[in-house]
């Protein structure tokens, strides 16, 4: 699983995921990852198999399949289309058009068929978006797992801008959120600065503002250090990943000494707070007239890991 890549094409980055749950996320993308040129075959996926994608929690098999259940529904919600130049001519359709799951067989398992339409998101792709499904579903947050994918879509340029209001949509911001960028900026911008810096080298986040009364925001602005168009999204192993995840944290100048201290707790496991508590409890200890201690201080306010 350290090494499943999750590939489809780009248009189907462009479909808002209403409403999806972070754990509906992983278990729809998942799935995604497994049916990457199968055609029109429907395939398998046990119980055992799909929980180990999807980095699924929860043990009982009741709970599983109120979850799968649940990520189907929201599915058949979304419709894609297509539509000609002078839009005369347009159709619509869902991703699946068969969906089964076998609770009480001796191996559960569930049973998936693309719809001949959507062939065309996961065969013979002539464009795409690739990434890490480990990557993905260690994000907790499910706009930092939306904005991870679209970013992904720009691993090679190291730029994306988003209109205010593409933004809005394709993260599927509350209608509550959007007059009040604040609340934006706490619940939206903060975990995916938060979560994605370990995974963008440099990251950066700007608002963009227009003309006029206030200087309103019109759009945001992502930038990090483009990838090479032959890099992989292999795990290096799990020392040399969470390596690369503290070094990209640390040589992040957008941001703060405290922002730095929780993503490192996010990325190590350890409950908010623990490195900036470890940091004043060592300060606490070094009186003011021993310098050396003072410089190591310094060196670890700059730094801490």
């Amino acid at each position: 699983m350290p090494n499943e890549l999750v590939k489809y094409h780009t248009e189907l980055n462009t479909i808002p995921l209403r409403k999806f749950s972070p754990v509906e996320m992983n278990l729809f993308f998942s799935i995604i990852s497994r049916m990457r040129d199968k055609g029109e075959k429907s395939v398998r996926f046990s119980f055992d198999q799909l929980k180990d994608l999807s980095d699924y929690k929860p043990t009982a098999n009741n709970r599983f399949i109120d979850d799968l259940e649940s990520t189907y529904d929201k599915l058949m919600d979304l419709r894609f289309g297509r539509r000609s130049l002078d839009g005369l001519e347009r159709e619509r359709f869902v991703m699946f058009n068969e969906f089964k799951i076998k609770g009480k067989s001796e191996t559960p398992y569930a049973e998936i068929q693309i719809h001949e339409r959507a062939i065309p998101l996961l065969n013979n792709l002539d464009e795409w978006v690739r990434y890490s499904l480990k990557q993905f579903t260690d994000l907790q947050s499910s706009y930092s797992k939306t904005m991870f994918r679209l970013l992904k879509q720009f691993r090679t340029t190291g730029y994306a801008y988003f209109s205010k209001e593409d933004f809005f949509e394709l993260l599927d911001v509350p209608k509550s959120y959007r007059k009040n960028l604040g609340e934006v900026d706490r619940t939206i911008l903060k975990p995916i600065k938060e979560e994605l810096t370990p995974l963008f080298r440099g990251l950066t986040i700007r608002k963009k503002y227009g003309k006029g009364r206030g200087k309103p925001v019109v759009g945001y602005q992502f930038s990090f250090k483009p990838e090479a168009k032959n890099a992989d999204d292999f795990s290096k192993g799990g020392s040399e990943d969470l390596r690369q995840k503290l070094f990209n944290i640390d040589h992040n100048s957008e941001l703060t000494q405290k922002e730095k201290w929780l993503a490192k707790d996010k990325v190590l496991g350890y409950p908010r707070g623990t490195h900036e508590s470890d940091f004043h409890a060592q300060s606490a200890t070094i009186s003011d007239d021993d310098s050396w201690k003072q410089e190591i201080l310094s060196q670890l306010k700059s730094g801490f890991s």
